[in-house]
């Protein structure tokens, strides 16, 4: 332990000792929450998450490796790093070890591949999270051990991906991925997943958050999925050439508890949507395709579509706490976003009205943020682009860096209107409200006092079912001042019409 100023430092590194990713980033935020800790870091000490530490500040002793836990805080005092030590400890014991300590004299070995442990557990799905540099060797052995794999690993060679995808193809099996981040097998959620209702709907998603969006929709609606089968957000552009959709309908089709299969999809290549078509027209289960992209339908209105051919009246879509009259505001507007797929249908639904929209997920490359992220005019940011999570939790897990960029746009005289998305489920924050809330009610008040009005509109994607509690985050972000919609597209529409001066 060391003192650097007036902070202590803690640095440990624990041999040998694995856990996956993403329970690291959510043991991180956790340590990082703990009163009196002003930084902290628990990852494996991969070369990327070294130097994530070193930026952070924290000296790591120069042999640690790959397959080593790295414990890093720096808090106000010994009392204040004892305490988060403690929490770090709750919280892998809760999560189970991973690793190589598990084996006993006379035991079972504890499997140390993903190819042994579903030749061992005769699995028919095995989920990779480690990181990308290592996730091709972990889901090709699930393959050869004849199981379809999930591989929620970001940062994946794209020419690995599309290895895994025709292997898995010749095989009969599905490739779920790379940076799959959602999906629902069967009723149980993987990655990040909203609690929904089990239905006819078939889900296959090139999206995250637009998968959470389409199936938490369709349980507000009262209809239930039969399956979501991720497929990475890659998988319907021109290299990976839509391999995982092809598959995942397949299945779809001969899954009897089918009755409607939807493919959602941030935007695709145009050939390969058009091939995807083709193929999807010659399946016996009808096929509806909500692929996002200038002058398509949006998510909303892909499962109002759905709902259509169901029977289902389209129910009023909820919102919470938008008044009765738009307030009138000048400037402009400025999305910060946790979901790509969200983010992109935002974009594409405000440059029809507002024009050009700056991102650094743009829909057209000269529309690109600078790396500052900083424009004068309109622009919307995906704070959950792999450029913005190197060595940082998902900022569904952990806000931190979206709250610190609404404390600027707040501050900004050039701001009229910030749009948000809060994503709830199983992986996600356990209040995004808490953190959220005091930060709208701050903006706002620190707009008023420089005399100006702050709009901030919410997109909120949940369901009454998810631990988080719909009704109780929504109330939250109304009472601190934000109009609140279900519908991200509609979340949209009113907050364009804010900025351009229409009515709601």
């Amino acid at each position: 332990m060391s003192a650097t100023g007036t902070d202590v430092h803690h640095v440990e590194v624990r041999r040998g000792r694995y856990v996956d990713s993403v329970s690291l980033m959510q043991v991180s935020a956790t340590v990082a929450g703990t009163p009196g800790v002003h930084k902290a870091q628990v990852a494996m000490a991969t070369e990327l998450n070294l130097d994530v530490l070193s930026g952070m500040g924290f000296d790591i002793p120069a042999d640690a490796g790959p397959n080593d836990m790295v414990v890093a805080v720096s808090a106000e005092s010994d009392e204040a790093v004892a305490a988060a030590l403690a929490v770090m400890e709750d919280a892998v014991a809760s999560i189970g070890r991973g690793g190589g300590s598990g084996d006993t004299f006379g035991g079972e070995p504890t499997p140390r591949t993903t190819r042994w442990a579903v030749e061992r557990s005769g699995a028919p799905l095995a989920v990779v999270s480690v990181p990308g540099e290592h996730a091709f060797a972990e889901a090709m052995g699930a393959l050869d051990a004849g199981s379809s794999v999930l591989v929620f690993s970001d940062n994946v060679p794209v020419e690995h991906e599309v290895l895994l995808k025709r292997t898995a193809a010749d095989r009969g099996l599905l490739v779920m991925g790379p940076d799959c981040g959602t999906a629902i097998v069967g009723g149980v959620g993987l990655g990040f997943a909203n609690v929904v209702r089990q239905g006819p709907v078939g889900v296959a998603a090139a999206s995250g958050t637009g998968a959470q969006q389409f199936t938490s929709l369709l349980h507000t609606a009262g209809v239930g999925v039969s399956h979501c089968l991720g497929l990475g957000g890659r998988d319907l552009s021109e290299a990976v050439g839509g391999l995982s959709a092809r598959a995942a309908l397949a299945a779809l089709d001969a899954d009897p508890a089918t009755e409607v299969i939807v493919v959602v999809s941030k935007p695709p290549h145009p050939a390969v949507a058009a091939d995807l078509q083709e193929y999807a027209a010659t399946l016996a289960t009808p096929v509806h395709l909500v692929l996002l992209g200038a002058g398509q339908p949006t998510i909303t209105a892909g499962v109002e579509k759905v709902l259509v051919e169901l029977g289902v009246d389209r129910p009023d879509w909820p919102t919470w706490g938008v008044p009765a009259e738009a307030p009138r505001v000048d400037g402009a507007l400025r999305g910060l976003f946790a979901g790509g797929t969200l983010c992109d249908e935002s974009m594409l639904i405000a440059a029809e009205t507002l024009g050009d929209i700056r991102s650094n997920i743009p829909l057209r490359p000269d529309l690109a943020l600078p790396a500052g992220l900083e424009h004068d005019g309109h622009l919307m940011i995906d704070f959950g682009d792999d450029t913005l999570t190197q060595g940082r939790p998902h900022p569904m897990i952990d806000p931190g860096l979206r709250l610190a960029r609404l404390e600027k746009e707040a501050a900004d005289p050039a701001t009229g209107v910030v749009l948000l998305d809060v994503v709830l489920g199983h992986g996600a924050h356990a209040d995004p409200a808490g953190d959220l809330a005091p930060a709208v009610a701050a903006a706002r008040r620190t707009a008023a006092d420089a005399g100006r009005e702050l709009a901030v509109v919410i997109s909120l994607c949940g369901t009454d079912a998810d631990p988080q509690g719909l009704e109780a985050q929504a109330a939250a972000l109304a009472a601190a001042g934000a109009s609140v919609f279900s519908s991200n597209a509609a979340a949209t529409r009113y907050a364009v019409a804010l900025v351009s001066g229409g009515q709601r």
